[in-house]
């Protein structure tokens, strides 16, 4: 009998955890690529990436990491919840002519932790 009980307990739990696990956060990007086009050498170089958390838990962006130190990127401070938009600013340095063709790696809680995004275009001087 007490075998059957803390069986049963034992299910009960794993039930509960399985269910805890369903939520999850979801970040969905209106793009995932900033086209600069042709700028001025010295001008604003401050873009935004704008997402969606379109899970059901809050979404927490841990790290947000550039390819290059030219562009420094700016992740949010606190977690986006549920529905709640956000962004993520990028500055690049258009003090150096040429082409614009770097990445940004974004680390997140969310179902699919490690996403890639761009920048990309042309400064001319």
């Amino acid at each position: 009998m007490m075998k059957k009980i803390v069986l049963l307990l034992c299910i009960g739990l794993l039930g509960i955890s399985l269910n805890a696990q369903d939520k999850t956060a979801k970040i969905k990007f209106n793009s995932d690529t900033v086209d600069y086009g042709m700028v001025e050498k010295g001008s604003d170089g401050v873009r935004a990436f704008e997402f969606t958390n379109t899970g059901t838990a809050p979404l927490i962006i841990s790290k947000v990491s550039s390819s290059c130190g030219c562009t420094i990127p700016k992740k949010p401070d606190g977690p986006i919840m549920p529905g709640e938009k956000g962004e993520i600013q990028v500055k690049y340095d258009t003090n150096r002519v040429g082409p614009i063709r770097k990445a940004i790696t974004v680390i997140s809680n969310a179902d699919e932790p490690t996403i890639i995004l761009k920048i990309k275009g042309e400064v001319k001087a």
